[in-house]
C-alpha cells in the first residue's frame, strides 16, 4: 500500500482549510445576526409578540432618523419624545416621502442607544422588518409598536437609564423597477 505524498496531503489539508474559512465567511453575517438580537450586541432590539406586566415606572423614549445620501427620501419622526410605562404596548409613527420621479425601494436599519438597553427594547410590529416601496412623490405614516421591557429594572447596569433613543437609517435597496435585489455600492453616487 503506497503513502500519499507530502505534497498530497498538504495540498488536501490547503482545500479543506479554503473550504472551512469559506463556509464561516458566508455564515459570518447571519451568525452576527443572531448573535446580536440574542444578547441585544451593538443595540440590537428585540422582537416580540406581546407585553406581558405594565408597571408604574416610566421611561422616555426618544425617536431618531438618519437617510442614507443615495436614497431621495425625506424620513422622520412624527413625535421626538413620548414617556411610556415599563411593560406597556407603544405606537409611535414615522413618515417617509419618495422625492424622486421613479419608485424606490428602501429598507432601514435600527438600533437604540444606550447599547445595553438592547435587550430589553421589544419591536412588536416594525416597517424596518421588511423592505418598503414608495412611489414617485409618494407619502406614508410608518408605525412602530414596541414596549420597554420590566426585566430592566432588574439589570443593575441599566439603572441609571432614564431614556431610551430608538433610531432608523434608511438605505436605497433598488429602484422598484429594477428587477435584481441588493444593495447597491454606497460610494456609488448612481446607486
Amino acid at each position: 500500500m503506497k503513502r500519499p505524498s507530502a505534497k498530497l496531503t498538504t495540498a488536501a489539508a490547503l482545500v479543506l482549510i479554503i473550504g472551512g474559512m469559506a463556509g464561516l465567511t458566508a455564515s459570518a453575517v447571519p451568525l452576527y445576526r443572531l448573535f446580536c438580537r440574542v444578547t441585544g450586541y451593538g443595540g440590537t432590539t428585540q422582537v416580540a409578540t406581546g407585553t406581558g406586566e405594565v408597571l408604574e415606572q416610566t421611561i422616555k423614549v426618544r425617536f431618531n432618523a438618519d437617510v442614507d445620501p443615495h436614497l431621495p427620501w425625506v424620513f422622520g419622526p412624527d413625535q421626538r419624545e413620548i414617556e411610556v410605562r415599563i411593560g406597556e404596548n407603544n405606537l409611535a409613527f414615522y413618515h417617509a416621502e419618495n422625492r424622486a420621479d421613479r419608485a424606490i425601494v428602501g429598507a432601514a436599519a435600527y438600533n437604540v442607544t444606550p447599547h445595553k438597553v438592547g435587550p430589553y427594547f421589544s419591536k412588536i410590529a416594525c416597517f424596518c422588518f421588511d423592505e418598503q416601496t414608495l412611489g414617485a412623490g409618494e407619502a406614508v405614516e410608518m408605525p412602530v409598536s414596541f414596549y420597554v421591557d420590566p426585566a430592566i429594572l432588574d439589570d443593575p447596569n441599566t439603572r441609571d437609564v432614564t431614556a431610551i433613543t430608538l433610531s432608523y437609517t434608511f438605505f436605497k435597496v433598488r429602484d422598484a423597477e429594477d428587477p435584481v435585489a441588493g444593495v447597491g455600492d454606497p460610494t456609488d453616487p448612481a446607486t
